[in-house]
């Protein structure tokens, strides 16, 4: 039998075989707006459904780590007093907490952790970009309306990308603070400096002065938790090897997609529903990957892997290591705290096997 005959199906050149006709492909799939959906997932992603105040480990080198637990660990029991204290609070306007600081320090963990003590029916939690969504879906009124139901909102990788959003989310979390909703949120860019490098911040000021007053700033320092396994050296796969290893989840989740199309295919994708495109997938081949150049691309590209690092999939890039996934223009940008988040990410999940979990 010849060498080609030999070889596992769906791994040859021509790619169809039965096995690899079992794998999904993301660019098959064009989700539709679900605002019930948008309005349950409002709780902490599956890849922290184990998060919790003692599972956070400070380090102790870097004493802002344990002040920021302390921090949540107070809030939390603060609510958690009795209701008839609590409700006397309603309608005044409310202090939220800004946890800053650089990516990989446990700010996520934290907030996740948070909204586990308190529970569904008090925390709401949702990316910033995704209560954007949300406000699109709804509309602001019917936003305001669901959101001010909790007593917490917590609010991971807060930024400011346009003046749209800037204005949006001013006008919301005043809304909602004034209703007495305790707002918490994460972000690598002090309150202050939100928008710089992206628009004319300076233009939208008032907006921004008027976000960070509302909340108590606390600055989390200390290295990407991440970046102690980073191995940027490590081979790069080939599309062969990322085909092979793709065909092996067929028929179990495993999914397979040039990475090209894939980003063609995310500029007709709503961000929104970027969480019901990986749906079921156990498994991401990516084909064909190229560094890219484009910041439109890029950012799509971002929301995509926090997608998927929230579900804790694991992705297979063929061509490039995550250190190449932007052009250097990129990473030194007004995006650069975004890009770097993502290629941490990326990395990660680069290495998460389904037998051994993240490593």
């Amino acid at each position: 039998m010849s060498g080609g005959e030999q070889e596992p199906a769906g791994v040859g050149s021509g790619g169809q075989g039965r096995d690899e006709a079992a794998l999904l492909t993301l660019t098959d799939r064009s989700p539709r707006l679900d605002r019930a959906r948008l309005l349950a997932q409002q709780v902490p992603p599956p890849q922290f459904d184990d998060a919790s105040f003692d599972s956070y480990r400070p380090d102790i080198s870097h004493p802002s780590q344990t002040a920021a637990l302390r921090r949540m660990r107070a809030l939390a029991h603060s609510i958690e007093r009795p209701r008839r204290r609590l409700l006397r609070g309603r309608g005044r306007a409310s202090t939220g907490v800004y946890l800053d600081g650089g990516y990989g320090v446990g700010k996520t963990h934290l907030i996740a952790a948070l909204a586990h003590a308190l529970g569904p029916e008090r925390a709401l939690y949702g990316t910033f970009v995704e209560y954007t969504h949300l406000v699109g879906a709804l509309g602001f009124g019917a936003a305001v309306a669901e959101l001010s139901g909790a007593v917490v909102l917590c609010i991971d990788e807060f930024e400011l990308d346009d003046p749209g959003d800037t204005v949006l989310m001013s006008r919301l979390l005043r809304e909602l603070s004034d209703a007495g909703v305790t707002l918490v949120a994460t972000s690598n860019t002090q309150p202050g400096a939100l928008g710089e490098g992206r628009f004319a911040a300076d233009d939208f000021l008032r907006e921004i002065t008027s976000l960070a007053s509302r909340f108590e700033v606390m600055r989390i320092d200390g290295p990407d938790y991440r970046a102690r396994t980073l191995d940027f050296d490590r081979p790069v796969p080939t599309d062969g090897q990322v085909r092979a290893e793709a065909t092996a989840h067929a028929g179990r989740g495993g999914a397979l997609d040039d990475f090209s199309t894939l980003l063609g295919h995310l500029g007709r994708v709503h961000p929104s529903r970027y969480g019901q495109l990986v749906d079921g997938v156990t498994f991401l081949g990516l084909t064909g990957g190229a560094t890219l150049t484009d910041d439109v691309a890029g950012l799509r590209l971002v929301v995509l892997i926090d997608r998927l690092y929230d579900r804790g999939i694991p992705v297979r890039l063929a061509g490039i290591g995550a250190r190449e996934l932007v052009s250097e223009r990129m990473r030194a940008g007004g995006y650069r705290k975004k890009y770097l988040r993502a290629i941490s990410r990326l990395d990660a999940l680069s290495r998460r096997d389904e037998a051994l979990g993240p490593v």
